[in-house]
């Protein structure tokens, strides 16, 4: 039998499609080529924006055809269902939908009522259970009913297969309740993944010789089990890595919240070589009025104060945010306060979006900027962090840099794709035999926001 994800939206959904592909693999199930021709398919959705909700609700009617065609229902009606109309000629040819993930959880209780041809809805705290459905599949009985109030589970292993890097989930839910945010209400409250479930899983990700993991979380740095804080955690990692000889050779965090980044973080960053001189740290707004109102729970120069630790404790850090536009009450000075911050931290990248309401949250029942102008001062961010991405990175040309491979160059065949431990992406001439190693590659150019290099020797 065979089977085909679809994954929306962040790194934790990304993991937890991961794991729940080891169940299908180590039952035998086969990768399929396409939806079209796939005996399950799984859609892991993400609610985070009702940009996020309208994509996927197209893409379920788009199923729902498909789910008709396989069923012997109706003809194809666009040529991308002339694949499966192909692979139906002998006869009618079963499909099975799953739809998981937060916006699922969002609508777990209307959601078969909407979309009836969808066989299993699974919420953020069901996902444990899909074994159980794969049996029932397997066995051709009828759907099994999913509980919808019990605790979140953590998967054993989140390793995509054949992977070389790869997520780590070590902690679940926030606690935040960022007014404009629906993570809390879909993902629940804070849960902190056991210390050795964590190491369990390091040791069987060296077993498949992965490199490189990404600890993640929505809020990676308030991890606590028992004594062992989001630093400590650092350290047992590091310590266990040395100890076990593993391959794991870097190791990366995201995402951090400002508020928990305490000093004891930045010193087992700067004492420990295996965690990546990459942080992430979300600033979100360059006021502190605006950084209020968004229940941020740091000032302005509180930020700034912890920018400045970390660099003077890490000079060789690449430093990444968010930066969110036009949220309800933010004024022009306010974003001359954020165009200011970001002049004085100098990023090397930032996600920036402007502000869009999120039915659910208390930012949508706040007065509203007008769209039009949302986009305007989003467009003064864009335009300065350009300026900031091309000066950070020229800083760096002639440098002789650790590489992990990853993959062929799209652009051009001869060349390998890969990234520093800065977290920046570089092409250079090399076999592809080299893909899933490290390489050391001097800086000689610059393309767009790529670098070119030459590669020097293996590691």
């Amino acid at each position: 039998m065979t089977y085909y994800f679809e994954t929306y939206g962040c790194e934790m959904n990304i993991a937890e499609s991961a794991s729940m592909e080891q169940i299908l693999i180590a039952r035998g199930w086969q990768k399929a080529l396409s939806a079209q021709v796939a005996d399950l398919i799984v859609i892991n959705t993400c609610t985070i924006r009702k940009s996020a909700d309208e994509r996927i609700e197209g893409r379920l009617g788009w199923i729902n055809g498909l789910k008709a065609v396989r069923e012997k229902k109706l003809g194809a009606k666009t040529k991308l269902l002339d694949e499966a109309v192909e692979y139906v000629k002998d006869g009618p040819r079963p499909l099975t939908v799953i739809v998981t993930g937060c916006l699922a959880e969002r609508m777990i209780s209307e959601f078969k009522k909407q979309y009836p041809f969808v066989d299993y809805v699974i919420g953020t705290f069901g996902k444990h259970h899909f074994g159980e459905i794969i049996q029932t599949i397997e066995d051709k009985k009828a759907p099994v009913q999913i509980p919808d109030d019990e605790p979140y589970h953590f998967a054993s292993l989140s390793a995509e297969p054949g992977a070389f890097s790869t997520f780590v989930p070590i902690m679940h839910g926030c606690n935040n309740f960022c007014t404009y945010c629906i993570v809390p209400y879909v993902r629940g409250r804070e849960i902190s993944r056991p210390v050795d479930q964590i190491l369990k899983e390091l040791d069987a990700l060296s077993k498949l010789r992965v490199l490189e993991i990404t600890l993640i979380g929505q809020n990676v740095n308030s991890y606590h089990d028992g004594d062992v804080d989001f630093a400590r955690l650092l350290e047992l990692i590091a310590e266990h890595l040395k100890k076990t000889n593993s391959t794991i050779q870097w190791v990366r965090f995201m995402s951090s919240h400002p508020k928990d980044f305490t000093d004891k973080v930045i010193d087992v960053i700067a004492k420990e070589s295996v965690i990546c001189r990459h942080i992430h740290l979300p600033v979100q707004n360059g006021s502190s009025k605006v950084l209020k109102a968004m229940n941020r729970y740091y000032n302005r120069e509180q930020y700034l104060e912890l920018v400045k630790k970390i660099k003077e404790k890490i000079p060789e850090v690449s430093l990444t945010t968010d930066i969110m536009m036009g949220f309800p009450g933010e004024t022009e000075e306010d974003v001359e306060l954020t165009l200011d911050l970001m002049r004085q931290v100098k990023y090397e990248s930032a996600m920036m979006y402007y502000y869009n309401p999120r039915e659910g949250t208390p930012a949508a029942k706040m007065e509203q900027i007008p769209e039009e102008i949302r986009k305007q001062r989003l467009q003064k961010v864009i335009d300065l962090q350009m300026i900031h991405t091309d000066e950070r990175m020229h800083e760096r040309l002639g440098q002789t840099v650790k590489v992990l491979v990853e993959s062929v160059s799209r652009d051009n065949k001869e060349e390998l794709l890969g990234q520093t431990e800065q977290h920046e992406k570089v092409a250079f001439k090399a076999p592809s035999k080299l893909i899933g190693t490290f390489v050391s590659v001097k800086i000689v150019s610059l393309n767009g926001h790529t670098y070119r290099g030459v590669c020097e020797f293996t590691q």
